[in-house]
């Protein structure tokens, strides 16, 4: 679906505190984590989310213009509190204790912000636990009919297939890992691997790309003009924990989307990024220093976006 390369992405969903065994609250929630990445690369995402009239809520919305993001679509919610996350960690890698009926899940339809049509919009599938935030993401499709990023986000209990399916059939990309495609592939063979889920959820849903991340293993791509790429990790990387790496992918995806980057150069420096996001605690970070050698090797000068890799290999579909 082609979407206006000019206008800023639109990313809707949960935004809270991983709160870790240490006492460390770390920023967080998957489509925040996306924005946040997308503002140091110098892009100027468009957040829709809710928080509480609380401290959390007044911590989240300081941050956000710290980063020079804007607050236009954070809603504040005086009845429910902001959400957080109980992580637990096991040999660097997390689990998640999500804490239900937070403010996130009243994202209100009749509050969304004026947004601009054409625009890219990722969202995943954690937020729309509830009615009202599912509802507030259909009616916001409805106004701008954007292209679609979904971030597959299976946690338990907070999903159903049917739902997820429905997302599917709406969206124009997917990213998902391993397990998430184990269970949302059509059926085929019980030892297809990754590659062949991916190709059958790419055709059963009129994709025109599938991004599957694959832990230690790195990642692999396929497009629907038949184009396929894999990348696998540098050997040397310190995991601090494995928070937010899903989404600092991610984040380079939609980069690579945006600036019309070849699908190996995106997948590869998707993978970069989300190695450097395991070296530190939790999903972001405020200090502008790690984003540099990035922002550097890739051609983005002073917040400005090189429109580099233009010609061939394009998944944008964009006007």
């Amino acid at each position: 679906m082609p979407f206006d390369h000019q206008q800023p992405p639109l990313l809707f969903g949960e935004v809270l505190f991983d709160c870790f065994p240490d006492g460390a609250e770390v920023l967080g929630g998957a489509p925040f984590n996306v924005a946040w990445h997308l503002a140091a690369f110098g892009l100027e995402p468009v957040f829709v989310s809710r928080v509480g009239e609380d401290a959390l809520g007044e911590r989240i919305d300081a941050a956000m213009r710290e980063q020079g993001m804007t607050t236009l679509g954070l809603q504040r919610d005086p009845e429910h509190p902001t959400g957080t996350v109980q992580v637990s960690l096991s040999n660097g890698e997390p689990s998640y204790e999500i804490v239900p009926d937070r403010a996130y899940d009243y994202i209100d339809a009749a509050a969304l912000p004026p947004l601009p049509e054409q625009a890219l919009l990722y969202h995943g599938s954690l937020a729309l636990r509830q009615s009202v935030s599912a509802d507030a993401l259909r009616a916001l499709r409805g106004r701008i009919a954007p292209a679609a990023f979904l971030d597959v986000n299976l946690r338990d209990p907070w999903w159903r297939k049917e739902q997820l399916v429905e997302l599917l059939e709406a969206a124009t990309w997917v990213k998902l890992n391993a397990d998430e495609l184990r269970v949302l592939a059509p059926e085929g063979q019980t030892d297809d691997d990754v590659e062949t889920r991916a190709r059958r959820v790419l055709e059963r849903y009129e994709l025109e790309a599938v991004f599957a991340t694959l832990g230690a293993d790195g990642a692999c791509a396929l497009a629907a003009d038949g184009e396929r790429s894999r990348v696998a990790p540098a050997g040397d990387i310190q995991v601090v924990d494995a928070v937010g790496a899903g989404d600092g992918f991610a984040s380079v995806l939609i980069l690579g989307l945006m600036r019309r980057w070849p699908l190996p150069q995106t997948l590869a420096r998707a993978q970069a990024f989300a190695s450097a996001i395991v070296g530190q605690r939790g999903a972001t970070t405020r200090d502008p220093a790690f984003y540099q050698p990035f922002l550097a090797d890739w051609g983005l000068v002073d917040g400005g976006l090189a429109h580099e890799g233009q010609a061939g290999g394009d998944l944008t579909g964009g006007a």
